[in-house]
């Protein structure tokens, strides 16, 4: 019989198949999508975050266990299981050296990806770089792939795992490793979540999923059917602001507007709704998604002038590009009015100091509501620039309970053989919000630990 079966085929599927193998284990990984689309989520990536207590070839000074804990505290507000959180963080101390062992290869921070060169290190050739290297090492120490494989339902007996139910047929293995991401490719399961809003709009009917379109979240469904606990808020997701022109499915970074820290954003009728300048953008890119999805239509504008222009990572649509402000007002169709009223009550509320993007500086707003907390200026220098903005989905945080073996909880009790990674458990780690390359220090932590785990079981 198979010892170990893995279920998904990016980064923490992969992580866990190539340690089960390096334990002993017969493994066989089950990727849902075709060899060209492989990876997931994970081919779209860029980088982990990972602790370090002095600089590394890739990473200046230091980022210890207690600043990334305060880091991940913050942006989850809380809801985040911390002895899970700090094992994700201590063992990201770890990974670096075992990922080159797999043909990993990083590089310093790319420009424009403000504040991450101490925190977060690169994949050299991207997350397509870093599926490759590991289906690689995979295919090499004889992990059995199989591509164009989804896997319809699992066979449990009493939290235990039995079998995986395929199109080509049922697969018993001694132990299973579920990895196989959350449902935000599911868009039925989006809009049930999150309903109508007070416009009886399905607001989710307007989410461009950033990623692959093969996380349908059926094995989720399933195993919580099963009795699996489950954690996590439906709603809850990394979601980014994107640019409205992007595809349904698979855009990836190249779409992210990441502007929005140095100008103003105003929803379709021309209104700010939140502080721009809150915190520095790794720690708070991934709310905008969700805000813009709570503005009527789903949709916002991001607006900068030209002292904006070289200052963020630009995105692969040019925005809408004006002399003057009213002429860019009706280049988004917004009411021409209301946004000038807007761009005056903001420009007279600045309060510029010592404007610096890498610091949390002093340039803010008075009298303003919502106030700009940091990095205020007037807009008001030609050109001008409008991105038209749309939620884009990442990955869903709804998951399984796990312990800190990777063991799926059922009735509060872990299972004998059934682990899970990377989205499917992120829940656990992340309950709202995100902090830059954190989902892929969790994906590999937790399929190290989920492939060690279950070969240990299975032996």
């Amino acid at each position: 019989m198979l010892d170990v079966l893995v279920v998904g085929g990016g980064n923490a599927a992969l992580c866990a198949a190539l340690v089960a193998r390096e334990a002993g284990a017969s493994v066989m990984l089950l990727e849902a999508a075709p060899r060209e689309w492989r990876g997931g989520n994970s081919m779209h990536t860029r980088n982990l975050r990972c602790m370090h207590d002095a600089p590394q070839d890739v990473l200046t000074d230091a980022y210890p266990e207690e600043e990334f804990w305060q880091d991940l505290l913050k942006v989850t507000a809380g809801k985040t299981d911390e002895a899970l959180a700090r094992l994700v963080i201590r063992e990201s101390a770890t990974v670096r050296p075992w990922m080159r062992r797999h043909g990993v290869r990083f590089q310093p921070s790319l420009s424009g990806t403000l504040h991450l060169s101490r925190t977060n290190a690169f994949f050299m050739g991207g997350g397509k770089a870093l599926v490759n290297a590991y289906y690689r090492s995979a295919e090499a120490l004889g992990v059995e792939v199989r591509y164009g494989s989804p896997v319809q339902s699992l066979e449990l007996e009493d939290g235990r795992f039995v079998a995986a139910h395929t199109a080509q047929g049922r697969i018993e293995a001694r132990t299973c490793v579920l990895a196989s991401g959350g449902f935000e490719s599911n868009r039925d399961w989006l809009r049930e979540a999150w309903g109508q809003n007070a416009q009886g709009e399905w607001t989710a009917d307007n989410f461009v999923i950033r990623g692959t379109r093969f996380n349908q979240g059926t094995l989720l469904k399933d195993l919580i059917a099963q009795g699996a606990d489950a954690i996590g808020d439906p709603t809850q997701a990394h979601m980014v602001a994107i640019d409205a022109r992007a595809p349904l499915y698979d855009g990836g970074i190249v779409t992210r507007v990441d502007c929005v820290s140095l100008g103003m954003m105003v929803n379709r009728d021309a209104r700010r709704f939140y502080d721009e300048g809150e915190d520095f953008w790794p720690k708070r890119y991934a709310i905008w998604g969700r805000l813009v999805a709570q503005q009527p239509g789903q949709v916002a504008h991001s607006i900068i002038d030209a002292k904006a222009v070289g200052r963020f990572m630009p995105p692969v649509f040019r925005g809408a590009q004006a002399d003057t402000l009213p002429e860019l007002a009706r280049q988004l169709g917004l009411d021409e009015q209301s946004f000038m009223q807007t761009i005056n009550d903001y420009n007279a509320a600045c309060r510029v100091g010592t404007f610096d993007h890498a610091v949390l500086d002093d340039c803010h707003t008075e009298g303003l509501t919502p106030p700009k907390t940091h990095w205020a200026r007037p807009i008001d220098t030609a050109p001008f620039y409008g991105y038209t903005l749309k939620p884009g989905v990442t990955f869903t945080y709804l998951g399984a309970r796990v312990n800190a073996q990777a063991r799926v909880h059922f009735g509060g009790q872990p299972s004998p053989n059934l682990f899970v990674a990377g989205e499917v458990m992120a829940g656990n780690v992340l309950g709202q919000g995100y902090t830059a390359g954190v989902g892929m220090t969790i994906g590999t932590v937790f399929g190290r630990i989920a492939g060690r785990e279950a070969a240990r079981a299975a032996a």
